[in-house]
C-alpha cells in the first residue's frame, strides 16, 4: 500500500488549502484514514480521522470547526479541507491508513511522505 499526499503550500492566515491523499496498491474501503501533522520542534499531532463509511469522523481540538475530512472511496482518495488557517497550523501533514483496535484506538500501518503547509500571518 502506498499513500501519496499532495496539496500543501503557502497560505495566508484566514485562507484555505485542500490536501489530498491518494492510496494505491489496495482499495481504501477497509481502512480508517487519518491526517496527522508535525510542526518543527513539536510532537506529532492528530488532526482528523474518518472511517470507511464516511459517517464517523473525529477531529483534533485545535482544528475542530475549521478542518473537514472526507473520502472518495471510488477514487481511493481522502481529503482534508482546511479553512480559516492560522499560523499555528504550519506543519508537515501526513496521511495514514489504519485499522481500529478498539472503539477509540487505531493502528496506522501505512503512512504517506508528508506535505508541507505554511501559513503566514
Amino acid at each position: 500500500v502506498q499513500l501519496q499526499a499532495s496539496g500543501g503550500g503557502l497560505a495566508q492566515a484566514g485562507g484555505s488549502l485542500r490536501l489530498s491523499c491518494e492510496v494505491s496498491g489496495r482499495t481504501l474501503n477497509s481502512y480508517v484514514m487519518g491526517w496527522f501533522r508535525r510542526a518543527p520542534g513539536k510532537e506529532r499531532e492528530f488532526v482528523a480521522r474518518i472511517n470507511w463509511s464516511n459517517f464517523n469522523k473525529n477531529y483534533g481540538d485545535s482544528v475542530k470547526g475549521r478542518f473537514t475530512i472526507y473520502r472518495d472511496n471510488a477514487q481511493n482518495t481522502v481529503y482534508l479541507q482546511m479553512n480559516s488557517l492560522k499560523p499555528e497550523d504550519t506543519a508537515v501533514y501526513y496521511c495514514a491508513a489504519g485499522i481500529p483496535l478498539t472503539m477509540t484506538t487505531f493502528r496506522y500501518d501505512y503512512w504517506g511522505q508528508g506535505t508541507q503547509v505554511t501559513v503566514s500571518s
